[in-house]
């Protein structure tokens, strides 16, 4: 059993040097996305392969539509109840999101404005709220990473805060 589970360990490996190695080669705009803390090669990869081209889409919000974070909306007269969010379009992409929406919002996620607005969601949100923080900011980092891909600026974890990244010399 041990011996099989170090082979299988040994193959993911070898898998995810070649993910590597493709993402290096064939698709630089992975790097612009791996700036955000949270977004591996796998998120970035499928990101740019599920969107293909990055001007399809006219605004970056557009982006967390195509992928099915928005939620649905339904107009009855005055009141407009909060749905689920729609779940069109891929499936794996919307996945891989909110794992990356997880780590943001996780012990382990980099002190920045999306994981405080994250953090902040969660608190007011009641008994379900940490769920619902994790789709709005896997919502806010698909458009994030579509704005990133766009305008291949420099990603600043705390932009609004005024506090900037020490540029490594």
């Amino acid at each position: 059993m041990l011996s099989a589970l170090e082979a299988i360990t040994a193959r993911i490996r070898e898998y995810n040097v070649q993910i590597e190695t493709l993402a290096e080669q064939s698709y630089p705009e992975v790097a612009l996305l791996k700036q955000v803390k949270g977004v591996g090669t796998l998120i970035g990869l499928t990101y740019v392969l599920t969107l293909e081209d990055p001007r399809r889409f006219r605004k970056s919000r557009d982006a967390a539509c195509y992928v099915g974070l928005q939620p649905g909306r339904r107009n009855s007269g005055q009141s407009e109840p909060q749905l689920h969010i729609t779940r069109e379009g891929d499936s794996y992409l919307r996945m891989a999101l909110v794992q990356g929406a997880q780590h943001i919002l996780g012990p382990f996620g980099e002190d920045s404005d999306l994981g405080r607005w994250g953090l902040k969601l969660a608190e007011r949100g009641g008994k379900r709220g940490k769920r619902r923080a994790i789709i709005a900011v896997a919502r806010k980092l698909a458009v994030l990473l579509h704005h990133l891909w766009i305008s291949c600026e420099e990603y600043e974890p705390l932009h609004n805060t005024g506090k900037r990244r020490p540029v490594a010399a």
